[in-house]
């Protein structure tokens, strides 16, 4: 008997399955059993599953003699599961990495309850990935998504209540999805994403506008009768079937009153006593009144309308009189000239090179003022006793007009006017392996729309450009050409950290982040990919922390553009998601070694001289659609850092045979810290205050 039974119902889906299967056999929990259910699908849906029963004896094929639907097709493999617990996953849809672990895992530590529901995440066409949108700290798991593909039951509770899923038509598993957790004695939530959702552009009923989504009264019609637990089913079956009433993607005009007045009569028919209709929505429901209905929803849209109307107008016209007052100031305003304002990645905080240049500005330049412009979301992240402006208010737009010196490692916004008398630094944040500048123009993919004749005018802004190594210096001069600006070769500001920090603090810092004593700690830390939206790492980390063994902790970075954190909840106890840390330069002082693919951080991170492990299996995809300088891989001194792997076994490999450190790796990260690093001794902080606040 099998831990798990994963039953997938298949009707034309011969351009997904195989991706949907695949996310099953390459789960590193095992104890699985996988039942494809084909349900009489015209296309080769049948002959795909076929295929994979015949490749692994864990997948069993099974073939409807007629169409059934998705609901009796899902009834068919839960009668053929042998497994401790069943799980339903549609065929376009994808079980996240890792996944089924993280499943057993919560199960085992609820002990083996008789439900555990789990969170998903969805993805569209274009492959954009956004939250499931579930709540699961609201209190109540009935409000979570009523779906047959993100929770696990016990099989001997799903048959001991005869639960099944109705065989025709749509919402098929809003009754037995209800009753898992009306019923359920014993439920668990985990509220790690284990199922990627897909939104089709065409060919799903649940997309398709039409008088197939009355069912959805008719399913919690028939639930409210049966419960028990109306009271507390209510208002949840009455926000599920306004929020279908309203969605124009399932509801075509001419179906709205039709389903109103079915969604009425429920209201009646199985309203608990004492229950109080909530908002002019539900109180037209209440009362039946279909005008009614379509006078609150106009309401609503009128006021909706209205507030973003005034809202935009609020907006413009602040920013009219921002500009105009920071026109003004730009006449009549004296510089200031011990005055620089600081900017970090699109102003998201203080960080990288512009934090190291004000810390140390502060020590040796008392006599600057610095200040750190940082957008409102974004606030909270600066540290106590750091001045700051907010972007686009008043005090920006002074501090822009008055300031001598400017600060950046990306750009300042707004459409600033640099005034004469005014010095920008431009201190970059990484060393370039990927194509960037103009010659991003061979490679459109990766652009997003880019305007490079504004890159050249925000370079032609530039008085210095800092760089870490020669390297930087060439590609610089390249792609941001202009006789402007004067390279600054002084070494990264950030990376002085790595020559000056004690081991008493390298232990606090291991301390605070959770890393016990005497474990080892790797840093996996992959970049952002233009053609990939989330976070969505190329390898089962859970996996990979259980490779390591008890006594590694593997900390987890997801890039700065995917939020704050990784996704990862309690999905492994040896994993430790860093994502929202602050300071990514106390990351790799607490790491023993590093493993990431195209990012920056491993020429900063060589500084350390520690073992780094590139990790890259869509090598040839990133080349393509981002280009590189240098071929990471090729294991030639200066351009590998150490070890490689270019798929998940070869990194277990590593780790397990120790080829992930050897003699060999050590002298490719020499010749690699030779090339990159020359410039970084510990001083560059010093060097920048030096030349921009001293007068060299």
């Amino acid at each position: 008997m099998s831990r798990f039974s994963v039953v997938v119902p298949a009707y034309r889906v011969q351009g997904y399955l195989r991706e949907c299967l695949d996310s099953v056999l390459t789960q590193s929990h095992t104890d699985w059993q996988l039942t494809v259910v084909d349900d009489a699908s015209p296309d080769a849906s049948g002959a795909i599953a076929e295929e994979y029963a015949e490749r692994d004896p864990r997948v069993q094929a099974v073939r409807l003699p007629e169409r059934a639907g998705v609901g009796a097709a899902r009834n068919t493999g839960a009668r053929h599961a042998t497994g401790d617990y069943l799980l339903f996953l549609d065929a376009d849809d994808t079980l996240l990495p890792g996944a089924l672990a993280a499943i057993d895992a919560a199960l085992t530590e609820g002990g083996d309850p008789d439900v555990l529901v789990y969170g998903h995440d969805r993805t569209d066409w274009w492959d954009k990935v956004w939250g499931g949108g579930d709540d699961f700290g609201a209190g109540d798991p009935l409000a979570l998504t009523p779906a047959a593909w993100n929770r696990a039951v016990r099989r001997d509770f799903w048959t001991e209540r005869a639960l099944a899923f109705a065989p025709e038509g749509p919402y098929e598993d809003v009754v037995p999805a209800h009753r898992t957790v009306l019923e359920a004695t014993a439920l668990a939530t985990l509220p790690r994403p284990c199922v990627r959702w897909r939104k089709r552009r065409a060919g799903s009923i649940g997309g398709t506008p039409g008088p197939q989504h009355l069912a959805v009264v008719e399913r919690y019609g028939e639930l409210l009768a049966a419960t028990s637990a109306a009271a507390r089913l209510f208002p949840v079956a009455v926000g599920r079937i306004l929020a279908v009433l309203d969605d124009g993607s399932r509801t075509a005009p001419a179906d709205r009153p039709e389903l109103f007045r079915l969604a009425a009569e429920l209201h009646r028919a199985h309203r608990p006593v004492g229950h109080t209709p909530e908002g002019p929505r539900e109180q037209a429901l209440a009362a039946g009144s279909w005008s009614a209905y379509e006078k609150a929803e106009k309401a609503r849209s009128r006021k909706k309308s209205v507030r973003s109307a005034l809202v935009r107008r609020k907006k413009k016209i602040r920013s009219r009189v921002m500009k105009a007052a920071y026109r003004t100031d730009l006449r009549t305003a004296r510089l200031d000239p011990d005055l620089a304002v600081y900017g970090a990645y699109w102003n998201r905080g203080v960080s990288c090179n512009p934090a190291a240049i004000h810390a140390r500005a502060r020590e040796i330049a008392p006599h600057v003022n610095g200040v750190f412009v940082v957008s409102s979301r974004h606030q909270d992240r600066v540290p106590d006793g750091v001045p700051y402006v907010i972007e686009g208010s008043r005090r920006y737009w002074q501090t822009m007009a008055t300031a001598t010196y400017l600060i950046n490692n990306s750009s300042f916004p707004g459409g600033f006017t640099k005034r004469p008398g005014q010095v920008y630094l431009q201190t970059h944040h990484g060393t370039p392996l990927k194509k960037m500048g103009l010659d991003q123009r061979r490679y459109p993919a990766g652009t997003h729309g880019i305007s490079f004749a504004k890159v050249l005018a925000h370079t032609d802004q530039w008085d210095y450009s800092l760089s870490s190594n020669p390297h930087s210096t060439q590609v610089w001069e390249r792609v941001y050409p202009s006789a402007a600006y004067t390279p600054l070769e002084a070494g990264y500001p950030r990376n002085d950290v790595y020559f000056t920090t004690g081991d008493d603090e390298i232990r606090r810092i291991r301390r605070e982040l959770g890393i016990a004593d005497g474990q080892r700690a790797v840093l996996y830390a992959p970049t952002h990919r233009d053609y990939q939206k989330g976070f969505l790492p190329r390898l089962d980390l859970a996996r990979f922390a259980d490779a390591l063994g008890d006594d590694h902790v593997v900390l987890v970075r997801a890039h700065y553009f995917y939020g704050t954190r990784a996704g990862l909840a309690d999905a492994h106890p040896r994993l430790l998601d860093v994502t929202g840390h602050d300071r990514v330069e106390d990351l790799c002082l607490a790491a023993d070694a590093l493993v990431t693919d195209y990012s920056s951080l491993m020429f900063d991170y060589a500084c350390l001289d520690r073992p780094i492990v590139t990790y890259a299996p869509d090598w040839q995809a990133y080349r393509l659609a981002r280009g590189t300088y240098f071929d990471l891989l090729s294991g030639l001194p200066g351009d590998t850092p150490g070890a490689v792997a270019v798929t998940e076994e070869e990194l277990l490999a590593h780790f397990r045979d120790g080829t992930w450190d050897t003699a060999a790796t050590t002298r490719l990260r020499s010749a690699f810290r030779e090339r990159f690093c020359g410039y970084d001794d510990g001083h560059a902080a010093d060097r920048v205050v030096q030349a921009l606040f001293l007068n060299g």
